[in-house]
């Protein structure tokens, strides 16, 4: 069933209506219709393949659409996109930072690419850094920077032109727990600034920490649209109890179903999802089982996500 989107607001930073676009005869967007709200964060979930790359680089102008219509920062895309990504700030999935250049003159050089005076920029560039974390490292070369760092310049240069919208893709791929919740707490900053941002992430902890509405894309379609918390109540049951364990998988073919309403296996992990009822029997039946270990808690975005696109590898 296709998901309830709600209509867009006259001034959306970004509206998304019918967009197709096939590669050697396949589809990869295959009519997606989508809108952000101003000042939200919007993310746009999916497996390898999904069509979240293709769909963003429409979006951006960098790929014609073969149908359908964009307005970005209320620009027709792709006729005046040049002039709608003047008023859009990207970070990309990888780095791009000039290794040539310090840090600040990363900020400079890509401010002139807006048409921004070094006048205009200069004042902003110790602010920038400070926002990303990075006061001091104005004269830093970019070799000399670790990999939070550079993530983190990144975010500052896409702020050199006071974007209305961000446009964020994975932007804490690789980056150790500490590196992430410094950019999560930045970005909720922004929120509070009202900004918008359009998210992808394959963290599905990221996006129900920072999202307030979730689109996820399957196959070139959206296949559910909403806030997270929505999307939890309406997919999935709301206990479930992981079972760890070598035996795991032939207990959960024998046994499982008499204490859970659903169960999926992956490698040696059961999945018991447990709807409205009390999942003691189930942990007392289990702890009877020494060999098995279990996890009891409450469903999250990544069942949702795991129920709706699969268990299998995407490559």
């Amino acid at each position: 069933m296709k998901p309830v989107v709600t209509p867009p607001v006259d001034n959306s930073p970004l509206i998304v209506s019918g967009l197709r676009k096939s590669y050697g005869g396949r589809e990869v967007v295959a009519g997606v219709d989508y809108h952000l709200v101003r000042g939200e964060c919007f993310g746009l979930l999916g497996p390898n393949g999904a069509g979240k790359t293709t769909t963003l680089r429409c979006c951006l102008g960098l790929t014609a659409p073969d149908a359908g219509s964009i307005t970005l920062a209320g620009e027709p895309v792709p006729e005046r996109a040049r002039e709608a990504r003047t008023r859009i700030g990207v970070v990309p999935q990888f780095d791009n930072l000039d290794p040539d250049f310090t840090a600040a003159e990363n900020l400079l050089v890509y401010g002139r690419y807006f048409g921004m005076s070094d006048a205009e920029i200069k004042p902003k560039i110790a602010a920038l850094l400070d926002f990303a974390g990075l006061g001091g490292k104005e004269d830093a070369s970019i070799r000399s920077l670790s990999g939070g760092m550079k993530r983190r310049l990144t975010l500052a240069r896409a702020l050199v032109n006071d974007p209305e919208l961000l446009i964020l893709d994975e932007p804490t791929t690789g980056l150790d727990p500490q590196a992430r919740h410094l950019i999560w707490e930045r970005l909720k900053r922004l929120l509070a600034l009202g900004k918008t941002i359009l998210l992808t992430t394959h963290f599905m902890d990221e996006a129900e920490r920072l999202c307030q509405r979730i689109a996820i894309m399957d196959a070139g379609r959206l296949i559910a649209v909403g806030p997270p918390r929505e999307l939890i109540r309406e997919h999935i049951e709301p206990q479930v109890v992981e079972v760890y364990g070598e035996d795991a998988p032939g207990w959960a073919e024998r046994e499982a179903h008499a204490w859970a309403g659903r169960v999926e296996v992956s490698g040696e992990t059961a999945f018991c999802y447990i709807e409205d009822r009390d999942a003691a029997p189930l942990l007392a039946h289990l702890a009877e089982r020494p060999a098995l270990r279990t996890l009891h808690r409450p469903a999250n975005l990544e069942d949702v996500f795991l129920k709706l696109t699969g268990r299998e590898l995407r490559d």
